[in-house]
């Protein structure tokens, strides 16, 4: 018999909060198409395509107890890990990097798809290994045994963005546990040591980003170019903006990648100080309102996923900004539901319909 406070619970304002977010970044992206031609002027239609596919997989999954979904999460992890492996082998190369399988006239980004079966992955272990005592490296074994199978494998695409992405959900998780201060010593200790080995697994291309980002004007025509546009472009757009489709740094394209990675950048040109604001605004309402559904699930499973989900969102939407304005590395990192990409887009729609139907279900 069907519960009528399931739909008492939904949060309708939350899911309009998204579709907002979504139709101001597909505004962004009609935008950026109109001054290319056919295939790029497509990206616009894929996208609206995705978000309604996106919109399709969040009804479905709000429909599932997420109590029986995370009973499964290691074999959903499993599953994403068998594709991460598979893309090492058989996947689909493009700018240098081997991120992508074909399936079906598709292309499948399995990174994307790891991230949410990580945070589920986790969310199992925690919720079933809760201790009245502190947390020591032998009891976190296993965690981190599954953040080492799941970053390796993404970091050898290479895809940097994404492996930093789930280094920092793991250890922002793991903020919420109650560890022993000798483990958090030892770990740091540990970390320090290892930090100036960490230059010699870079490849050439990430040593000359972070050069780039210490210092914009060291490669200004090459590796710093992305950033400087980026600059100009964001600078350019004062407090009012130039308006929609008139930003110059985009439609003239002086403005590289301006799709996917530097999208924000078109936006602040477009809108400026006060479109900024809105588009942090919604940002901030979604990251309030997931950490909220946390803080009210009535499992602690319920609460692990919707932690790492906000986290999830969190260091997206920092990371791309902080990206676009010179104030981090560029690494490919996307900013949800403005960049392009199918994989990105169903990715963060079913994040969000984990957090619905966790709230769905706090009066149980």
């Amino acid at each position: 018999m069907f519960d009528r406070r399931l739909i008492i619970n939904f949060d309708f304002f939350f899911l309009l909060l998204v579709l907002l977010l979504s139709f101001l970044g597909l505004m962004n992206l009609k935008s950026i198409c109109s001054s290319y031609s056919a295939p790029l002027s497509l990206f616009y239609y894929r996208q609206a395509y995705w978000l309604l596919f996106g919109l399709l997989v969040l009804f479905v999954i709000v429909n599932v107890n997420y109590i029986n979904i995370v009973r499964y999460a290691y074999y959903f992890h499993l599953f994403s890990l068998f594709l991460l492996f598979a893309v090492l082998f058989f996947g689909k190369t493009k700018f240098g990097s081997q991120r992508w399988l074909s399936l079906w006239g598709f292309s499948l980004q399995p990174s994307e798809l790891a991230k949410i079966t990580f945070i589920l992955a986790l969310s199992k272990f925690f919720s079933e290994n809760i201790s009245q005592t502190p947390y020591t490296f032998r009891d976190l074994f296993f965690p981190f045994f599954i953040l080492l199978i799941t970053f390796f494998p993404i970091y050898l695409q290479p895809d940097l963005g994404t492996a930093g992405i789930i280094v920092l959900i793991f250890f922002s998780m793991l903020f919420f546990l109650n560890i022993s201060k000798k483990t958090i010593y030892c770990f740091f200790a540990l970390v320090l040591v290892c930090l100036p080995f960490f230059w010699f697994v870079l490849k050439d291309y990430q040593k000359r980003r972070i050069l780039v980002f210490l210092n914009p004007e060291l490669d200004p025509l090459n590796a710093g170019y992305q950033v400087i546009q980026s600059k100009i472009a964001v600078g350019s757009g004062g407090f009012f903006g130039k308006g929609f489709m008139l930003g110059t740094q985009s439609r003239l394209r002086f403005l590289p990648e301006q799709h996917t990675d530097f999208v924000f950048s078109v936006w602040a040109e477009e809108w400026g100080f006060i479109g900024c604001l809105v588009f942090l605004l919604i940002c901030f309402f979604i990251i309030y309102r997931s950490l909220s559904i946390a803080y009210n699930s009535k499992t602690v499973s319920g609460t692990f996923v919707s932690l790492g989900i906000a986290f999830l969102f969190f260091w997206h939407f920092l990371i791309n900004v902080f990206m676009t304005l010179g104030l981090f590395p560029v690494v490919g990192v996307t900013l949800p539901f403005f960049s392009y990409g199918g994989s990105s887009v169903i990715t963060f729609m079913i994040g969000i319909s984990l957090l619905l139907n966790i709230n769905m279900r706090k009066f149980k």
